[in-house]
């Protein structure tokens, strides 16, 4: 038991998580070793979620993409999510003539599946629904959700472990961004400096060092956005990555629209002051702690999402922003009350108690409703999306 675990009274893992974790710690550790004795946090934090077979999101066997997860997503509340997103793909579908539906990081296959269900219903089913996902586990437990649930279906669905090819379509990432790998870093006496991994007696810790020039200059821009210097001793994260993902995105995307629905803030939220702790957050068990070296594997590590820098990285790619509004202004918008209203006026109480449920959780502001916020971008569309035509946030950006 980790010291964390007895003061905080986090349950101690089973005799296999612990073994599985001790086996992924010794994959960091020799990795720790041969670059010297230390690795950013952004590489520690990538392996500690997707080292192959061992890695949060990738180990064989795990349920942390279920309803008994660390977590619970927004389409494992209620099929309402995905059904008012179908709408959304249906619509940009119909602009297209047609096309795909890709899914980068596709979690348990249900939204994949209730999207499916309902493009169905709407007789405006894609061409593919295309799922990048790497690990061969998660391709299976996805494969067997969407065999479960829409049968008819399985066939029109693809795997890859890459970009697509070039296609027209849209492409859906729910809760992805949060889960790249971010940099640490902190305002130092000279300086930002960034942070790393090392071995210790006890497992790993934290070591910092002069920031490297991509993240001081990174550092930098966030500084002059914001219009003023972060204070000495200001600990937070920076995403690094998006530009590469985008760039990626954007070589397979000719035309169409993406949308990203996930947790976070503008930047000027984001680097508030007193937000001088950052945004790390790691979840075991449905507890939340601040300790991403507590339990490698078994522990899932997320940061919250830079909405500008999202921005930034879509647009430099040639994305187009289409719009940014909270969750619930998003899903009244694509339809919510009529999509739900059979549910509503259901004959069987509990039917009627779940749908309401369902709703309340997925649009209250102190549930997900303004939690979690979607943005859009497009390629080659001439009409904007329904989506955001309740209330665009986007001059927040």
């Amino acid at each position: 038991m980790s010291s964390r675990d007895a003061d905080e009274g986090m349950p101690t893992p089973s005799a296999a998580a612990q073994q599985h974790s001790a086996r992924l710690a010794e994959v960091i550790r020799t990795e720790i070793e041969g670059a010297g004795g230390n690795i950013p946090f952004r590489r520690y934090m990538e392996l500690a979620l997707y080292a192959p077979g061992l890695g949060y999101y990738a180990a064989a066997g795990s349920d942390q993409l279920t309803e008994a997860a660390d977590f619970i997503t927004a389409p494992t509340v209620s099929p309402l999510f995905a059904r008012c997103l179908a709408r959304q793909c249906a619509e940009v579908l119909a602009e297209l003539g047609g096309g795909d539906v890709f899914e980068p990081g596709a979690g348990s296959g249900v939204l994949a599946a209730e999207i499916l269900a309902e493009l169905d219903r709407l007789a405006a089913l894609p061409g593919r629904y295309r799922i990048l996902e790497p690990s061969p586990a998660l391709q299976q437990a996805q494969y067997e959700t969407i065999r479960q649930r829409v049968p008819a279906l399985t066939d029109r669905v693809e795997w890859l472990q890459a970009w697509p090819e070039p296609f027209e379509g849209v492409v859906i990432a729910n809760e992805l961004l949060d889960a790249l790998p971010v940099e640490g870093f902190r305002i130092g006496e000279r300086g930002p400096e960034q942070r790393c991994t090392v071995v210790n007696d006890s497992g790993f810790a934290d070591s910092w060092r002069p920031a490297p020039g991509e993240l001081a200059q990174s550092i930098a821009r966030v500084e002059a956005d914001l219009g003023r210097p972060l204070p000495h001793g200001y600990v937070s994260e920076i995403q690094t990555a998006y530009g590469g993902w985008f760039d990626g995105l954007a070589g397979s995307v000719q035309r169409g629209a993406v949308l990203l629905v996930d947790y976070g803030y503008v930047r000027s939220e984001y680097y508030l002051p007193e937000r001088h702790m950052g945004t790390l957050v790691c979840t075991r068990a449905h507890r939340a702690h601040d300790d991403p070296y507590d339990w490698p594997g078994l522990d899932d590590i997320t940061a919250f999402v830079d909405f500008t820098a999202v921005t930034e990285a879509a647009t430099a790619a040639g994305f187009e922003l289409e719009g940014f509004t909270p969750q619930a202004q998003f899903l009244f918008a694509t339809g919510l009350e009529s999509v739900a209203e059979s549910a509503l006026a259901s004959e069987d109480d509990r039917e009627r108690m779940l749908a309401s449920q369902a709703i309340k959780r997925l649009t209250l502001p102190g549930e997900m409703g303004e939690k979690f916020n979607v943005i859009g971008f497009s390629k080659g569309l001439d009409h904007t999306l329904t989506g955001f035509s309740q209330r665009d946030l986007s001059r927040r950006l």
